[in-house]
């Protein structure tokens, strides 16, 4: 049977062949197609690009994925794919082939997301393109949002909410590192909090998430610590964030003015 995935074609292993017969680059592309579209990908009609078939043909020949996963990641970013949806993408693509997460491709996928996100001009006033997170002014309208509703139901801010700032910056660092760090926090955070946290990245290596103080912040920031970390080992990062990472729980102020005037304080 022959499989087709963009222009590669390749012979599918029969059924009836022998036990041992070395497995087609076509096999691995379909149980990855089927692994990730049954677990993280959103929408079926946009997981397939050529890169695909350029990085399982990597991984089949024991070549270098870097290239590939950049290609890849590049193209994850112009379609408007989120980085977490990306990089789950490629962890389905490492189990699908049986085989160790490789820390130079998952970096290499998250390096080309950021070009590729970078590139996409309709992000540019809500998304970072470093993390795919929003920006300081996108969270600054939302505590807008959270002090007004909080006047309206007689409630006090400081005592409902919070925020919790992670800082990661250290010095000398080579851009695309800078990139791949950021980009690694950005998905830490949205495995951490999730959906209904309004989050932001504040300036290259501090991003602040805003957070009900009901939710077991302190439980969150210490889990935000141990997932950035991790991220980061695993992506090869380690020695590009500030040890150890800083988290912690910033109270904030009475009035709005006075928040947004905080947001600029911990972005020096």
């Amino acid at each position: 049977m022959m499989a087709v995935h963009g222009g590669l074609f390749i012979m599918n292993r029969s059924t009836s062949g022998p036990p041992d017969a070395p497995e087609h680059p076509a096999d691995v592309i379909d149980r990855w197609r089927a692994t990730s579209l049954a677990e993280v990908w959103l929408r079926p009609d946009d997981w397939y690009h050529p890169a695909v078939d350029a990085l399982v043909e990597a991984l089949h020949e024991g070549r270098s994925p870097h290239a590939a996963a950049h290609r890849l990641g590049a193209a994850r970013g112009r379609a408007g794919v989120g980085l977490g949806e990306t990089l789950d993408d490629v962890e389905c693509l490492y189990r699908a082939a049986q085989r160790d997460p490789d820390p130079e491709a998952i970096r290499a996928v998250s390096v080309g997301w950021v070009r590729g996100r970078d590139a996409e001009p309709t992000l540019g006033a809500v998304r970072d393109p470093g993390t795919g997170l929003p920006t300081r002014e996108y969270l600054a309208e939302r505590l807008r949002e959270t002090y007004g509703a909080a006047v309206g139901a007689d409630r006090d801010v400081p005592t409902t909410h919070c925020l919790v700032v992670v800082d990661v910056a250290v010095d000398g660092l080579a851009p695309w590192d800078r990139a791949a760090r950021s980009a690694t926090v950005g998905r830490a955070l949205e495995q951490v909090f999730g959906e209904g946290h309004p989050m932001a990245a504040l300036t290259d290596g501090v991003f602040a998430v805003l957070a009900l103080r009901e939710t077991g912040v302190p439980d969150l920031a210490k889990a935000t610590r141990s997932v950035v970390e991790r991220n980061a080992a695993l992506m090869g990062l380690a020695d590009a964030l500030r040890r150890p990472t800083r988290v912690w729980v910033e109270r904030l102020p009475t009035s709005h003015g006075a928040a947004v005037e905080l947001l600029s304080q911990l972005a020096r």
